[in-house]
């Protein structure tokens, strides 16, 4: 009897043992994130977040659209809001130039507008640089693209989001300086000067915004340029453009720039040239930084010189 009921017992805590492995096998294949065929919640809600779409109208981290669909159209915003904001400044000033308006003083004058449009474009840059790129032209949108520094798929949805941004700003400055900088300034769009042809406006816009584009290429696809000089140097290499074509063409360098004003005021002349003008300085650009940007600074010891003895 004694040996049965020990048979017994041995027999029951075999049992057990099975059991309990068993359950701990089924407990590690539910908990056990790799397990196949039977993913857990915890994959599952991250399966669908990495999948679903970003709501635009719901606060998210900065940056959280990622490649999602979300992302074009927030970076297009991005684009026109930044646009709206160079042309409401730029045209602004130069609307008040041309009305004999003045903050405290004389009147603006060109180095106020040129300076105006360069200074505004450092915050946009800041503020937008690693959001949308903060191309607000679309001259530099398209010397990115040839650089092959931009996808092609992006381009026209950034200068349409730009061109909008641009009118948009013509509207306000219309609004805030009345009829007056409708008939008299035309909203500050820009226009040939007098005695300067066709040709000569191509020219001048070609450079002024190869001026720009050589600039943001070099500046912003370049490892090996310090990291926060961007915002300041693309600022005043506008300003810069825009003196130098002031005198000439009004000093646009920037399709966007130039359109919105001109479809507010109803004023086109030579807008063809006013597009075409920045879109071939922007083309030579990227192709110029193409073959010297892979240059490096010449060093003695490349050169396989000896470093100069000291004096004393």
């Amino acid at each position: 009897m004694l040996q049965a009921t020990n048979a017994n017992l041995g027999m029951t805590r075999r049992v057990e043992q099975v059991s309990g492995s068993i359950q701990g096998t089924s407990c590690q294949r539910h908990q056990d994130p790799t397990t196949p065929n039977e993913p857990n919640t915890f994959q599952t809600e991250k399966i669908m977040n990495e999948t679903r779409p970003i709501d635009p109208f719901q606060f998210g981290e900065p940056g959280a659209a990622g490649a999602t669909s979300s992302n074009l159209p927030l970076a297009c915003a991005a684009e026109a809001i930044g646009t709206f904001l160079l042309v409401l400044v730029g045209i602004t000033v130069a609307t008040a130039a041309v009305l004999g308006k003045g903050t405290a003083g004389p009147a603006y004058n060109s180095l106020a507008v040129a300076l105006s449009f360069g200074l505004i474009l450092i915050p946009i840059v800041g503020s937008l640089g690693h959001v949308s790129g903060a191309h607000v032209n679309p001259a530099v949108t398209f010397g990115l693209a040839i650089a092959g520094k931009f996808p092609w798929a992006y381009v026209v949805p950034y200068w349409a989001a730009q061109l909008v941004g641009a009118t948009l700003g013509a509207i306000v400055v219309w609004a805030a300086y009345g009829h007056g900088a409708y008939v008299d300034a035309h909203l500050g769009a820009p226009a040939p000067a007098n005695g300067a042809s066709g040709m000569q406006v191509l020219l001048v816009e070609a450079l002024i915004a190869f001026i720009l584009v050589f600039t943001v290429i070099s500046i912003t696809t370049d490892k090996r340029v310090p990291p926060g000089s961007a915002a300041v140097a693309i600022g005043f290499a506008l300003a810069a453009g825009v003196l130098l074509g002031g005198p000439v063409s009004g000093g646009a360098g920037n399709p966007a720039r130039a359109l919105g004003p001109m479809i507010v005021a109803g004023t086109y002349s030579v807008w063809f040239v006013y597009c075409a003008g920045p879109l071939l300085g922007s083309a030579v650009a990227a192709l110029a930084f193409h073959f010297v940007g892979m240059a490096n600074t010449p060093k003695v010891a490349d050169a396989g010189l000896s470093k100069p003895r000291p004096l004393a």
